[in-house]
């Protein structure tokens, strides 16, 4: 099965009816943030295991820090 350029047009101009272009312009945005987020995940997994630690505690407080906002 091969999809030629009249089918990848076809295919865009249904999800573009669908969506909208403001939604896909969202949604390709928290895509690429989605990949950003996956390759500094990668980067921290060749951290040694004292700057994980580090980075673990650095989330910890923020988490709590939001949960005490979270109250007010």
């Amino acid at each position: 099965m091969d999809l030629g350029l009249p089918e990848i047009i076809l295919v865009l101009v249904i999800v573009l009816l669908l969506f909208g272009p403001g939604r896909i312009g969202k949604v390709a945005g928290e895509l690429g943030q989605g990949i950003r987020n996956f390759r500094q995940g990668l980067e921290n997994g060749d951290k040694p295991a004292d700057e994980k630690k580090e980075a673990e505690k650095l989330t910890d407080s923020r988490n709590e820090s939001e949960k005490t906002d979270d109250s007010k």
